[in-house]
């Protein structure tokens, strides 16, 4: 299991390098642009040039000066979905990506089981989007105290764990879908389609208050985001990596249990009732 780790992040490690560095030139730009939102005399006019339904869909705009909400704004509102690029493509090719290229069977062949092969490999993944987030806290931390952003390490952190925790979901999400769908592409796809809309989903639910039921019903409605700064909800953080934990345990079933293809890719085995 050990060695399937090392090799998972040796494999991510130009990913790792690049979605690290654009997390942290982004978080810098952002950090040091703050004096400026926060010096801001007029908020209303500023407000005003925005229509009404974007001020609703981004609903912590209209305190974009504050730290919490200009965190939220900028950064926790939409890096679900940037960074949730990363872990459903590297959650679908968890084990697919191997196996369409026909050497899955291969490594399976080597005092390797399946069991080790696929935490190894999911440790790997959780890894790699843990150096990434830990790459963003650190770029808001760092320089909070020159650019008077008032929010502690801590404070920072709790926004963090809540951002974590809805990628750990999505990336699990991407795994349960590679080994029920016949490719790592389709897999990839539909836990992105799945992940983009439910995040319009819940601007819309923002705007009319009709949606609200169904955005309930939602993974990324148990997200905080930046809201996470003030006081991080621990029953759902607990739920969406209980959640987490649940779809990895399907998905490992499902691996156990299937026949290995030797290369290419799958097929839906759909049987046709003559």
């Amino acid at each position: 299991m050990l060695a399937e780790y090392r090799h998972m992040l040796y494999r991510l490690r130009w990913q790792i390098t690049g979605w690290a560095a654009g997390v942290v030139l982004y978080s810098l730009l952002m950090i040091f642009f703050y004096p400026n939102m926060a010096d801001m005399s007029d908020m209303k006019e500023y407000l005003n040039m925005f229509p009404e339904t974007m001020l609703a869909f981004f609903k912590n705009i209209t305190v974009i000066n504050t730290p919490m909400g200009y965190i939220d704004v900028y950064f926790f509102s939409y890096m679900q979905v940037i960074i949730g690029i990363f872990a459903v493509s590297a959650g679908s090719g968890l084990i697919a990506a191997d196996e369409e290229k026909g050497i899955l069977d291969l490594v399976l062949a080597q005092p390797v089981s399946r069991s080790a092969l696929y935490f190894g490999r999911l440790a790997g993944i959780a890894t790699a989007l843990f150096i990434i987030l830990a790459a963003g806290w650190l770029s808001w931390v760092l320089p909070a105290g020159s650019t008077g952003f008032a929010l502690s390490p801590l404070q920072l952190l709790q926004a963090f764990l809540s951002l974590f925790a809805i990628l750990l979901f999505f990336t699990a999400f991407a795994v349960f879908f590679s080994m029920i769908l016949p490719a790592a592409r389709m897999a990839a796809m539909l836990a992105g389609a799945l992940l983009a809309g439910n995040y319009l989903l819940l601007g819309l639910a923002n705007i009319y208050d009709g949606l609200q039921a169904a955005a309930k019903l939602t993974p990324l409605y148990y997200y905080q985001g930046g809201m996470a700064v003030i006081e991080l909800n621990t029953a759902w953080l607990a739920g969406l990596l209980a959640s987490f934990l649940l779809l990895v345990f399907a998905a490992w079933l499902l691996f156990l249990n299937r026949d290995i293809r030797v290369g290419g890719e799958g097929s839906w085995n759909l049987k046709i009732i003559k």
